[in-house]
């Protein structure tokens, strides 16, 4: 029997930290879609999901293949990893690179920040002015109820309590804003009169609200991408330990499953020493 390899042994552990890091990524997903009314940030529970159970998959492909030394299944799960390292990659890279900027400007006296539409990345701008992808968006925001939390706060509890994104940007008129008798009063920001106070319109049209929801699926965004570098470097140790899992896997279904003895080449009695000596060693 063939013996079992340190690269074979840890390809079999750290497969089962990846199928163990695994669960937070499928958790995080879960996590979003099912709190995706509140957090607004559904667009990234699909990715994750995907990839949550492309690494729990893979994992155990490769777990498998190392124990067995099935050759072609580790050449297969191979391809899957430095696939999926890339993909992971771009993705986390895609991720920062969109969601870069923001973070809000903090307002004079309060304990809240505000936040502009025009901080944020150009893809997450077009993202929210296209009414296709801004309606669901608006539908979480309103379903989350964020503004009922606080609409019947005084003057007061505005200078002393702090604001999520969505309740800066969506609930609330821009503190810039001057109005005399519920109007506007002079020429202001555009928000300053998109702001209602009915319940069912507050400023959910303004772009200070498209503004909050990006900060938050910024916020959310960062949170997430621990976890995937957290995976990306555990990939990549794996990948390193597949390749001479590969390599032995090979050797074990060869002539020579203790490694390739050159000298059998110039002298074929050297096979017949070499079985000799294999054959001792075991008694």
């Amino acid at each position: 029997m063939y013996p079992y390899r340190l690269s074979n042994i840890l390809i079999g552990y750290l497969n089962l930290a990846t199928l163990l890091a695994s669960i937070p990524i499928i958790g995080a997903g879960l996590w979003l879609a099912k709190s995706s009314t509140t957090t607004c940030s559904s667009i990234l529970q699909t990715p994750l999901l995907v990839i949550g159970f492309a690494v729990l998959l893979i994992s155990l492909a490769g777990f498998v293949g190392a124990c067995f030394h099935v050759a072609w299944a580790l050449w297969l799960y191979l391809v899957a990893i430095i696939v999926l390292i890339t993909f992971l990659l771009g993705l986390t890279a895609f991720g920062f690179a969109v969601t870069a900027g923001g973070g809000g400007t903090q307002v004079y006296g309060r304990p809240y920040r505000e936040y502009h539409i025009s901080d944020y990345s150009s893809w997450l701008q077009k993202r929210m002015q296209d009414i296709k992808y801004w309606r669901p968006a608006l539908a979480c925001v309103v379903g989350s109820k964020a503004c009922a939390k606080i609409q019947n706060w005084t003057p007061m509890d505005y200078l002393q309590h702090d604001l999520t994104p969505i309740q800066s940007g969506c609930c609330k008129p821009p503190t810039a804003c001057q109005y005399s008798g519920g109007m506007p009063v002079g020429a202001q920001d555009e928000d300053c009169y998109r702001w209602n106070n009915a319940p069912n319109i507050l400023c959910y049209e303004c772009n200070s609200c498209k503004a909050g929801v990006m900060e938050q699926i910024r916020q959310d965004w960062h949170k997430i991408s621990i976890l995937n570098v957290i995976v990306l470097v555990a990939l990549i140790c794996i990948c390193s330990c597949a390749c001479c899992a590969f390599k032995n896997a090979r050797r074990s279904s060869s002539e020579y499953p203790y490694g390739v003895n050159h000298m059998s080449k110039i002298n074929p009695r050297w096979d017949y020493y070499w079985y000799l000596k294999q054959n001792i060693s075991v008694v």
